[in-house]
């Protein structure tokens, strides 16, 4: 049954990005912009950078404006008087109070995902403090906010203000998109995610002189700025002939599938997608208690292990229980999210009524 009631009043939905280098951030946004448009809805993303490897994943028919730079936006909404405007996530969020202190009365409703955890492990005192604060001011330039579980929704809902305004909605799933495999291992670790410190690769690294099996490579699909101090990392230890970095991934699920087990050692997250990809092949997942969100997605025993982000011993530990031979799969979890474009439209067309 639809989600969707009487005409629709968003008609123009204009949303925005920095680059497409491949982030979980825009790589959802595009999915989002690609279901809206199948609804028949007008879609337009204003970006700086079209280039980087999430352009071939730009869906037919979505409008591009390139603005020299993002505070630019408020003059585009002008222009193009979009019905409301979806900012993807928290990094984002600037430039949605930008917008919103330069239009006025005139802007369009702004909704925005929460796309990482309200408290950051990065963030020392001071910086905590004023984050929190920064989070308190977005229900002055907001009107909704969308968290994709709901321990993450209520963390939100807490953190910027927003108690009564704030949905639940999931990022859209991951699909296979033809190709071919890369070369891989007959038995190997997995990671996925961007090479950026936020990931704490080093983490996964360090342990794997450690583990039972001293042979087991470590394969990474990612890309990113701390690609040269990963590699002084896997030089210094001697690890060149077991860790494969094959950089930026369009479809990371069939090399999933082929995994012992996905690792994800990340310092903060939101709701990371990669671990629900990994339980939909079923494939056995450790994480990190990165975000409260993913206590909801290893939810069972049998799908993975969650170890505190400073515990070296633990991450080792978890990893020796899931590469023993007796380890068994996990069954296939279905990725939550089918309709998530459908309920994005309407909250859209709700807020536009109003």
């Amino acid at each position: 049954m639809s989600l969707l009631s009487g005409p629709p009043t968003a008609r123009h939905i204009l949303t925005y990005a920095e680059d497409l280098r491949g982030g979980g951030v825009e790589r959802a946004q595009l999915r989002l912009a690609r279901g809206w448009l199948a609804a028949g809805r007008r879609v337009t993303l204003a970006i700086e950078d079209i280039a980087g490897p999430l352009a071939a994943e730009l869906p037919e028919g979505l409008e591009i404006i390139a603005p020299s730079r993002l505070l630019a936006l408020p003059g585009v909404v002008r222009r193009l008087s979009p019905d409301i405007i979806f900012c993807p996530g928290n990094f984002y969020t600037g430039i949605a109070a930008w917008t919103r202190l330069r239009l006025g009365k005139a802007c369009p409703p702004i909704v925005a995902k929460m796309s990482n955890a309200p408290a950051r492990a990065d963030h020392g005192r001071l910086m905590h403090a004023a984050h929190q604060v920064w989070l308190a001011r977005h229900r002055s330039f907001l009107d909704h906010l969308v968290a994709m579980t709901p321990a993450t929704a209520e963390a939100a809902a807490r953190a910027t203000q927003m108690v009564g305004r704030t949905s639940v909605i999931p990022n859209p799933p991951a699909v296979a998109i033809p190709g071919a495999l890369p070369d891989l291992p007959a038995r190997f670790i997995l990671g996925v995610g961007r090479l950026e410190p936020q990931k704490r690769w080093d983490r996964l690294i360090a342990a794997l002189p450690l583990l039972a099996d001293r042979t087991i490579p470590l394969v990474v699909l990612g890309e990113g700025s701390e690609r040269g101090a990963i590699e002084a990392q896997i030089l210094a230890l001697g690890l060149g002939n077991r860790v494969r970095l094959l950089g930026h991934s369009t479809d990371p699920l069939p090399v999933m599938a082929r995994a012992k087990v996905v690792v994800l050692t990340s310092d903060y997250e939101g709701v990371p997608g990669v671990l629900r990809e990994a339980l939909s092949v079923g494939t056995p997942v450790v994480s990190t208690d990165s975000s409260a969100a993913v206590a909801e997605i290893i939810d069972r025993p049998d799908r993975g292990t969650i170890v505190a982000r400073d515990d070296a011993a633990g991450l080792i530990a978890a990893l020796d229980a899931w590469l023993a031979p007796s380890a068994p799969r996990s069954e296939p979890v279905p990725q939550p999210g089918a309709d998530s474009a459908e309920r994005y439209l309407a909250l859209f067309d709700q807020l536009v009524r109003r």
